[in-house]
């Protein structure tokens, strides 16, 4: 696989994260960031935890096949590594990634990695969806869609989770994050993100989820999403929570 002459945010991630699937071009582009924000490593690595106690929770329901939406880089504590007995299905719209993924995941029979675009169901290959989630639309799924709210405005957001909500089965549940008003603070950074991200504040979100009802722990700031001991101290620039889709 060539090396790209783009940053993507998914290798950036694993940089931050302390991964090794990353490039020159991305470490370039999280070493900018870093100076125009500060602390993305501790924030980044906070999100990459709440994903890992989110699956585990999902898990722990008995769910054993996950849809996950803006997978980026399938390494470091991603869903198939922390529910080692589900089958996975990630899913990209960036062709350097999925290929990536497909690479890392090429030994793998429990995960798989392909295209597709969390605002459009119907780009994902049906063999693929079938094989990594079977009974999709006909018994509970984890759906995982972390990091995409903040490029979707809010009528495309409500419009994607509520066609999720139809697709999947009751008892499925989304793990699910927003970005905070963070970086309004930081306008160097904030200008990188370019001009489809949106910065939402909390009163905002639970609005969006539609007919996803959280559970009893809210949409909180992700450090404080059941951690495991004291909260880390990291800047509440993402919030996140767990959803169910109920019975209607």
């Amino acid at each position: 696989m060539g090396e790209p002459d783009q940053p993507s945010t998914a290798r950036m991630i694993d940089y931050w994260i302390g991964g090794a699937d990353h490039f020159p071009v991305d470490v370039a582009a999280a070493t900018a960031f870093e100076q125009a924000y500060g602390p993305c490593a501790p924030v980044f690595r906070e999100l990459r935890a709440f994903l890992g106690r989110a699956v585990r929770a999902i898990a722990a329901q008995g769910v054993d096949g996950f849809l996950v939406f803006g997978a980026g880089v399938p390494t470091m504590g991603n869903v198939h590594e922390v529910a080692a007995e589900a089958t996975v299905l990630y899913t990209d719209v960036d062709p350097v990634t999925i290929r990536l993924g497909q690479r890392i995941l090429a030994g793998s029979d429990r995960a798989g990695y392909g295209f597709g675009d969390a605002t459009d169901i119907g780009t994902i290959d049906p063999a693929q969806l079938h094989r990594f989630v079977p009974g999709w639309g006909r018994r509970p799924v984890g759906v995982v869609f972390l990091g995409l709210a903040a490029f979707l405005d809010d009528d495309t957001l409500r419009r994607t989770l509520d066609e999720l909500y139809a697709a999947a089965a009751p008892g499925s549940l989304l793990a699910v994050d927003f970005d905070t008003e963070e970086l309004a603070a930081h306008p160097q950074a904030l200008a990188m993100m370019g001009p489809a991200f949106r910065m939402r504040p909390p009163a905002a979100f639970a609005p969006l989820l539609g007919r996803w009802s959280p559970t009893a722990d809210g949409i909180v700031p992700v450090s404080r999403w059941r951690p495991a001991g004291a909260p880390a101290e990291v800047p509440d620039a993402f919030y996140g929570a767990l959803a169910v889709r109920g019975d209607d």
